[in-house]
């Protein structure tokens, strides 16, 4: 009988030793779960000549942990400063880029400099320099905009990227007077 009651109180205690390891599993699985983080979303935009413009590009847009970061090259620029802005759609079929639409101005404030407190569009990301080869590159980040979120305040899939031929004054509403549509690229995943 003492055999038995070993034997029992063995088996007892193994199974709730396992009991006791599968419940630890659990929760070592779970906090894995927990702490997965997203993966970087990315989209490449192709910049195309408009107005009769050699001006051509590429603009990569990239969302990680909430902000999204753009890095744009442009070529066949006049040497000087020039605007860039995210318009209202992606459609660059028109030969001066005007089919893009407005500035995308989801929040309806005034056309000015990001950040200032006078307003600016989600649109409005400012100028940059071409140097005596008609090159420029420019860097912008900021977690306003999402890539594919869905939200109309946010989302910038959809919209269009126009390159000008002159410099964003900041103050000119709605646009700026940064001049003609030199070049187009559709955000479209």
């Amino acid at each position: 009988m003492k055999k038995i009651s070993l034997l029992a109180m063995a088996l007892v205690m193994g199974l709730t030793s396992c009991k006791n390891v599968k419940k630890d599993t659990e929760t070592t699985e779970a906090e894995v779960v927990e702490n997965e983080v997203a993966a970087p979303k990315g989209l490449t935009v192709q910049l195309m000549p408009k107005s009769d413009s050699s001006v051509s590009g590429t603009v990569v847009f990239t969302e990680e942990n909430g902000t999204v970061s753009m890095s744009a090259t442009i070529t066949g620029l006049e040497p000087g400063e020039h605007a860039i802005h995210i318009h209202e759609s992606s459609d660059c079929s028109s030969a001066d880029g005007k089919s893009a639409g407005g500035h995308w101005n989801p929040t309806s404030e005034p056309h000015g400099k990001w950040g200032v407190e006078t307003g600016y569009h989600k649109g409005d990301i400012g100028n940059f320099t071409a140097d005596e080869n008609g090159k420029g590159t420019i860097e912008f980040s900021t977690d306003k905009w999402c890539i594919g979120c869905g939200d109309e305040m946010k989302d910038i899939i959809g919209k269009g990227i126009i390159v000008h031929a002159g410099v964003d004054d900041f103050t000119t509403q709605p646009t700026g007077d940064a001049g003609g549509r030199v070049s187009c690229g559709g955000i479209i995943e």
